[in-house]
């Protein structure tokens, strides 16, 4: 019998001590920070001064305007006043879907601009001989401008599209 060492003998050697090692003396908090440095914190804490070497200016600047903070699109949610829709266009039937009797919802992520135009969607839910013709309709509506504090915004909105043969 050969005496291998066994798998526990070697996580051994890469794991972690068990006992501190000697001559670390412990922590008492502030050993090296100097004075100017407390200082210099506490001023920054109460929003005035600067710390030397990390950016921290000494006069903040000043926020800019809501107009100017343009972030993308924002999901539809409470606060923001829904935009309606003003014009609606109904899909074409594919003809190759109503001679294969296929019905069914096209679901679509829509972005409707701060002028309420559709700018893109892609489809979350599809009927693959319906996708087209939704995104072809879909492309054409028109809303009233999404508001957030009275201010026009891009949003995200999910639309659906439904096909039914009658």
């Amino acid at each position: 019998m050969s005496s291998s060492p066994s798998p526990i003998d070697d996580r051994s050697a890469i794991a972690a001590p068990i006992e501190p090692a000697t001559g670390i003396a412990p922590e008492t908090e502030r050993e090296s920070i100097a004075t100017g440095t407390v200082n210099n914190v506490a001023a920054i804490e109460r929003g005035v001064g600067s710390v030397d070497g990390i950016g921290v200016a000494e006069n903040p600047p000043a926020a800019p305007p809501m107009a100017a903070t343009r972030q993308g699109p924002q999901r539809l949610h409470q606060g923001i006043q829904a935009p309606r829709k003003t014009l609606g266009v109904a899909p074409k039937y594919p003809t190759v879907a109503r001679e294969s009797c296929v019905e069914g919802i096209v679901t679509l992520d829509v972005i409707i601009d701060e002028h309420g135009s559709v700018t893109s969607m892609r489809v979350l839910r599809s009927v693959a001989l319906l996708d087209q013709a939704a995104i072809d309709a879909v492309r054409q509506w028109r809303f009233t401008p999404a508001r957030l504090n009275g201010e026009a915004i891009p949003i995200v909105m999910t639309v659906t599209v439904s096909f039914r043969l009658q």
